[in-house]
């Protein structure tokens, strides 16, 4: 799983049917203190998921299929599966 937040959202008029009604949020990886990566993917929303937010993502074919569609055999990489409310990180020693 990796941590990201959203940056934005992507419009496709064309799609594959399997996807329709699902939203494409491009995302933007997030190291666990909230720094900002250069890596940036396309997500498919399982959660409702907003711009601004941080997410959790799956990144297993199996996985980020069902999550996104219900429904396992969908072609998709990765999918958002959960809001984050807050990270708690161990202080430094």
């Amino acid at each position: 799983m990796l941590l990201a937040k959203v940056i934005g959202n992507v419009v496709a008029t064309q799609k594959n049917q399997r996807y329709e009604g699902g939203r494409i949020m491009l995302c933007r990886v997030i190291t666990p203190e909230g720094e900002d990566t250069k890596a940036t993917m396309l997500a498919l929303d399982s959660v409702d998921a907003g711009e601004g937010d941080i997410v959790l993502i799956v990144r297993e074919g199996f996985s980020a299929s069902t999550a996104a569609t219900g429904r396992p055999g969908a072609a998709i990489d990765s999918a958002i599966v959960g809001v984050v409310d807050r990270v708690d990180l161990l202080p430094a020693e």
